[in-house]
């Protein structure tokens, strides 16, 4: 017998089950996740919060593993890889391993494109590659760009450079890319004007939607260096390209956000489709924790 259906996968630092006074990023956590389990049980399914990297847990137990705030699985990759490919063979993962794999590195952007969704441009520089950021702003005509790891989040190496200041950064990526591969992509200005608006998806529907704002200065938009959110009601075009864009992947994702803004040209593009762990902001529009949780029935017993 299961003692749990679901495990709800989070990483070590935010496995408490309260926050401390004042700690409101695991109180926003807590918040999410309580929405998320409440809603399974009346579905009559029982859940934990699990660290993903808990080397004590039986994964057979469960009867599936949702990715919901692993937040350091770019730190420590290599242990997360084969961690995916080890789990995977006991439980069922949601989103499933294939599309945390695709989703995991930002080259997904390419496919995407191919697919006919409008992202911003993207110039991919491979590990050991020693095409210079110089290289890279002239062949495109970019006056100003942001490069940042392929695989990463929470802003890690993400910097903004224009051609004044390339050379002064070109050590930095000279070093990155001894590591890894990078992503070079034309700096959009709406970042810093307007800031990014962020649209949830369950099922390949729209639920809700957020904005993301940098803090004064900065052109970074998560809340670890100081962005803030705000409730946000999208435009039916902004609907319809999340949509596009979680339909192009395949499998049809269980849940999943869409972040967009307007480019440089005025169009609307796509910045990130996350997959793996994204923050749904459930706290903001709770209805949504039901959604998600009837998704992850219909993924259970195959009823899409």
């Amino acid at each position: 017998m299961r003692a749990f259906d679901i495990a709800l996968l989070t990483d070590r630092r935010y496995t408490a089950s309260t926050a401390t006074e004042g700690d409101w990023y695991l109180q926003n956590i807590l918040d999410d996740d309580k929405l998320l389990q409440e809603a399974l049980a009346r579905r009559g399914l029982t859940s934990m919060r699990v660290d993903w990297a808990d080397p004590e847990i039986d994964w057979s137990q469960f009867r599936c593993a949702v990715f919901r705030t692993t937040w350091d699985y770019f730190e420590r990759f290599a242990e997360f890889a084969a961690w995916l490919e080890r789990v995977e063979r006991t439980t069922r993962l949601c989103n499933p391993g294939a599309t945390v794999r695709w989703n995991v590195d930002k080259h997904y952007l390419a496919d995407l494109a191919d697919r006919g969704v409008p992202v911003v441009p993207s110039q991919f520089l491979e590990r050991g590659s020693t095409r210079t950021l110089s290289d890279v702003l002239a062949e495109t005509g970019w006056d100003e760009a942001v490069i940042k790891p392929c695989v990463s989040g929470a802003a890690r190496h993400t910097y903004r450079v224009n051609r004044q200041n390339a050379l002064e950064h070109q050590p930095i990526l000279t070093a990155l890319l001894a590591q890894e591969a990078m992503i070079v992509q034309p700096f959009q200005a709406d970042i810093a004007r307007t800031g990014e608006d962020t649209l949830m998806v369950f099922g390949g529907r729209y639920s809700h939607a957020v904005r993301k704002v940098a803090k004064p200065g900065d052109f970074r938009v998560q809340d670890d260096h100081g962005g803030t959110v705000q409730d946000y009601q999208p435009t039916d075009e902004q609907i319809a390209l999340a949509e596009q864009a979680t339909a192009a992947c395949h499998p049809l994702p269980v849940y999943g956000r869409v972040d967009m803004l307007r480019d440089n040209d005025g169009q609307l593009a796509v910045m990130e489709l996350e997959l793996i762990e994204p923050e749904l902001w459930l706290r903001y529009h709770p209805p949504a924790a039901e959604t998600f949780a009837t998704r992850i029935v219909a993924f259970l017993t195959g009823h899409p």
